[in-house]
């Protein structure tokens, strides 16, 4: 299933980079797995970006990540493991606009903990933590588009958790 939904996201990124102005909507499908964009009913979102600039496989889930997001700074030097991304969509750190953020650098957070969200096609997807331990660094902005699997959060783990 990893698969389609990884082929799919890349049939969308290749669509929508290949076009001269964004679509209204979007439909494609790979097998079983579905991805429907509608952008009638707000302000379309801004041209996707160059797809050089799109990861070419999806970060582990338990690695800290190499790869150093665009205007964002780098992990500290303690030993970390990231917190990714469990869908394709839009990160949110905090629940509406205007609030303060779920977690924040230096929090402590428990297994099953929200510390985000993504919404993907209208939907709203809590990002929680899989592990005891205290937030080191947000690695993406407010309102960012991520992929699956990219890293969201730096964690240093709790040494008894």
């Amino acid at each position: 299933m990893r698969e389609l939904l990884g082929a799919a996201q890349a049939g969308v990124l290749d669509l929508l980079n290949g076009l001269s102005r964004q679509p209204r909507t979007l439909r494609l499908a790979v097998g079983p797995v579905t991805i429907e964009l509608d952008w009638s009913e707000g302000q379309a979102p801004a041209a996707p970006p160059p797809a050089a600039a799109l990861p070419t496989a999806p970060a582990q889930a338990d690695h800290a990540s190499q790869v150093e997001p665009a205007g964002q700074s780098t992990p500290p030097e303690e030993e970390t493991v990231t917190l990714a991304a469990p869908s394709v969509g839009v990160f949110y750190r905090a629940p509406e606009p205007g609030a303060p953020p779920f977690v924040a650098e230096g929090d402590t957070v428990v297994p099953g903990q929200k510390v985000g969200l993504i919404e993907a096609m209208k939907l709203m997807i809590p990002v929680e933590a899989d592990r005891k331990g205290r937030i080191a660094a947000c690695l993406q902005p407010d309102g960012m588009a991520v992929e699956y699997g990219q890293p969201l959060f730096a964690v240093v783990p709790d040494e008894g958790g």
